[in-house]
């Protein structure tokens, strides 16, 4: 047999990413730009609202040329990839049978549409190395605002915007305070089990920074109940017994120094009551007040379309007909009934409702495992669903973006990790895995 017919042909290896890539004239360069973008818009987000929307645009024109359709097909039968989209159609859909103005139905989806960028931010971390960087890049721009939140408060000249709580530069008080919880409860975790005391002594006095911040400069009341949430579920999910109560006294001498250090903290707690008994009659100090009239009309225009809701939009119509012939507070008329389950339900009823629930619950359950960025993706979560109770947090731009860039983000990395478990290696293109010096040389 001659020598050539001897040797079996090799068969040919199937094409990789980065031939394929090459093949249409791209590089790694886009996948690079994505992460970058990813991290400016995470670095943006606690300073602007302008340049997070930009940068976002910039983010989705970098990440399709690297996403693999069929792959990416199969991964959006999966809940934790279908649900926002799912909410996010129903929002659509929804303008067909809404009661309000046309302007009103467009408008009114602009918040739920943040919610079609989980999948990919999902698709491109289960594959990236930079979600941390992400991380990173957003807690180092919260903690330069905490820090110029301390300017600010001793000279407001410094305010970069014309906001109206002192020790605010830009946006709000209670952007700012979401911003700072969740940093704080995030950092808790590799304070509790960092290996190294560098580490904990960094993690430490960051939590100091946004905490002293909240109580001597500036805090939102529903920052204060998801700090108590989020300390609960640390001790649940990483504490035993013994280290629970510890905590649990550590807390509650914490708030009693707190309380009376700052007068700052006892107005805030104090108003509640004032706004509560007085905000008939002046509805400029009337949060509470409003919030329970705002729920009250909410809950009756829900129980007139429970089903499928009056659509997209109809939150301002209902309002206003449930203004007529009042006065005072009874007469205002708003699109936000600061509770984000009745936002749902009065646009889209039960429907929207169980979308919104199994989309949280589904999301939940994919931060249930062990590590940091489980742990990142747990807080977001919950945060998101504690706030929520007293906002329509899920919808707000802000917070909004909190929960996709936090989903997103963490949820692609575990997804990674759990690759990683199944198959004994990172699921990583060959052209994205960085080899090592030694591996170079075999």
């Amino acid at each position: 047999m001659p020598a050539e017919q001897a040797v079996s042909p090799r068969p040919a290896s199937p094409p990789t990413v980065r031939n394929r890539s090459q093949a249409l004239g791209h590089s790694d360069r886009p996948f690079r730009a994505a992460d970058v973008f990813v991290i400016l818009i995470a670095a943006s987000l606690p300073w602007s609202t302008t340049a997070t929307s930009i940068l976002v645009g910039f983010w989705l024109l970098a990440v399709t040329p690297t996403i693999a359709w069929r792959a990416y097909a199969r991964q959006l039968a999966r809940p934790a990839f279908a649900l926002p989209l799912a909410l996010l159609l129903l929002a659509l859909i929804g303008t067909l049978w809404s009661e309000g103005a046309w302007a009103d139905r467009l408008h009114a989806i602009k918040p739920v549409a943040k919610l079609m960028l989980i999948p990919p931010l999902l698709y491109h971390f289960s594959r990236s190395e930079r979600g941390f960087h992400v991380c990173i890049a957003f807690l180092a721009s919260c903690a330069l605002l905490a820090v110029f939140s301390w300017i600010v408060l001793l000279d407001p000249a410094w305010k970069i915007t014309a906001t109206a709580s002192s020790g605010v530069p830009v946006k709000n008080y209670i952007d700012q305070s979401q911003e700072f919880t969740l940093c704080a409860s995030a950092l808790a975790l590799p304070l509790w089990r960092g290996r190294r005391a560098a580490t904990r002594v960094v993690c430490l006095a960051l939590i100091l920074l946004f905490i002293t911040n909240m109580v001597f400069v500036a805090s939102a009341r529903t920052a204060l109940l998801c700090i108590a949430v989020l300390l609960a579920l640390f001790a649940l999910r990483h504490l035993s017994r013994r280290a629970a109560l510890v905590l649990l006294a550590g807390t509650v001498a914490a708030s009693l120094l707190a309380w009376t250090t700052s007068s700052y903290l006892r107005q805030r707690i104090d108003d509640i009551a004032v706004e509560y008994r007085h905000g008939h009659e002046d509805i400029s100090r009337a949060s509470t007040a409003q919030r329970l009239t705002y729920w009250r009309k909410s809950l009756h225009a829900f129980i007139e379309a429970p089903l499928i809701g009056h659509g997209t939009g109809s939150i301002k119509r209902q309002f206003e007909r449930a203004a007529t012939s009042e006065s005072g507070l009874d007469a205002e008329v708003v699109s936000n009934p600061h509770n984000q389950t009745l936002n749902v339900a009065v646009q889209w009823g039960l429907l929207g409702v169980v979308l919104l629930y199994a989309m949280w619950i589904v999301h939940l359950r994919m931060f249930a495992g062990e590590g940091f960025a489980a742990w990142i993706g747990l807080v977001v979560v919950v945060q998101n669903i504690a706030s929520s109770l007293l906002n329509s947090h899920l919808f707000d731009f802000h917070e909004g973006w909190m929960y996709v860039l936090g989903v997103g983000v963490a949820g692609g990395m575990v997804l990674k990790a759990q690759a990683g478990e199944a198959t004994g290696s990172p699921r990583l293109p060959a052209w994205l895995v960085r080899r090592s010096p030694a591996a170079r040389c075999r």
